[in-house]
């Protein structure tokens, strides 16, 4: 795409920023906009994904079609096949009559399905026939009908862990990734940063009257170091709590650090291993990995005290077939001490290998719903009950964190 093209729709969407991985993703979304493959937009949540099905149904044949941007995660599960798929009347409670659902009312248009790895498993085995055939049928009914939709997708979550640990169709994936389209954080996108800083602070003094913030030196360099786990939209709301709150318009370090966390692993780039993957992104990662960690040592423990009593036992054995007991792996053998009250003879060594095996013996699971119920407490907690915030910490959908509270009973803490 030439300088001149990337500028108009840069322009014409009101996006900011120069880093190459922006500018690539919205290459690849112009060139595949003329076509029917479907997208799939990989990004962390509050990097902007919503922009890209917008340029790219704006750019195709379908622009003067319907367009319908749905998120999947927000939807009950119960209704979410009747939203997409339409329902007959009288299939549930509550159906007084028939609905098309998104799939029949976009009928020639665009679907862009947000936080598609949300969708239960028997809405995605829907949805892969509507992919491979454009077929579907209506809850309740048994009419197959026809649709032509182009659908783009975008997720936050981690597809191939999703697929291994059995919460994703491999094929609906393979389905949607026809062209990937990957959004970059906002911690990788450098000066972009102070530009979108700049936008918001100037929407905020235009909307309410207000002086315009600008940052100092040691203020920006803050800005560019921290990690920005929210990304723009984070950035966004940093901003205009600044504009509204802070007294000073020349907004220096220490002032900015009454906005940001200041803690070390916030405001410090994330370690990035060779293969280019972030280290840790939440703790419940580093929770697992202490665990998984702890489970293996006890594991190697347990293999070398049975090797230990592998090796005694053949001692005896060689020392038996020997003829002689000189070295053998018991007390039995040695001289006995004189017998006082209250003072037990030494346990033969194999006794107490026995001993030492059974009580650190591996267990057969590691409770890890106590570490969830602890983390969505702990999340909770920091957000002051506020469940949107508290699923957005956690790297969840709010339906998810609803689910989990239910599951672990804190509905009522």
């Amino acid at each position: 795409m030439n300088t001149t093209e990337l500028q108009r729709i840069k322009q014409r969407y009101n996006i900011v920023g120069n880093c190459d991985g922006l500018n690539r993703a919205l290459d690849v979304a112009l060139q595949v906009a003329p076509t029917d493959l479907s997208v799939l937009i990989i990004g962390e949540s509050g990097v902007g994904k919503e922009i890209i099905p917008r340029i790219i149904h704006d750019n195709s044949p379908r622009k003067r079609e319907k367009y319908f941007a749905i998120n999947c995660g927000s939807i009950p599960e119960g209704t979410i096949d009747s939203e997409l798929f339409g329902h007959e009347k009288g299939s549930f409670t509550g159906a007084i009559g028939e609905s098309e659902g998104y799939f029949g009312i976009a009928n020639k248009g665009t679907i862009f399905l947000d936080e598609v790895g949300e969708l239960p498993m028997a809405t995605q085995a829907r949805l892969l026939r509507v992919l491979e055939t454009g077929e579907y049928i209506r809850v309740g009914g048994q009419e197959i009908r026809k649709t032509d939709v182009r659908i783009v997708a975008a997720t936050n979550v981690n597809m191939r862990k999703a697929i291994s640990e059995g919460k994703f169709r491999e094929d609906l994936f393979y389905r949607l990734n026809t062209i990937p389209i990957q959004i970059p954080p906002l911690r990788e996108r450098g000066e972009d940063i102070i530009l979108l800083f700049r936008l918001f602070a100037m929407q905020m003094a235009e909307k309410y009257r207000l002086p315009k913030i600008t940052l100092t030196d040691e203020a920006r360099q803050i800005l560019l170091q921290y990690k920005w786990p929210g990304n723009v939209r984070q950035l966004k709301n940093i901003t205009e709590q600044m504009s509204v709150l802070s007294e000073k318009r020349e907004i220096d370090a220490d002032t900015i650090l009454h906005f940001i966390p200041r803690d070390q692993d916030s405001t410090q780039l994330a370690p990035i291993q060779n293969n280019g993957a972030h280290s840790y992104e939440s703790e419940r990662e580093i929770l697992y990995k202490i665990l998984y960690e702890l489970r293996g040592n006890v594991s190697d423990l347990r293999r070398d005290l049975t090797n230990v009593r592998k090796q005694l036992e053949e001692n005896r054995q060689l020392n038996g077939a020997n003829g002689f007991q000189a070295a053998a792996p018991t007390t039995s053998n040695l001289p006995s001490a004189p017998s006082k009250p209250g003072v037990r003879s030494p346990e033969p060594i194999e006794h107490i290998v026995d001993a030492e095996a059974e009580e650190i013996s591996e267990p057969e699971t590691l409770n890890l719903n106590d570490i969830g119920k602890l983390l969505v407490e702990k999340a909770l907690e920091r957000n002051n009950g506020n469940r949107k915030k508290a699923a957005q910490e956690l790297g969840i959908s709010d339906r998810t964190l609803y689910r989990r509270i239910k599951q672990y009973g804190l509905e009522n803490d």
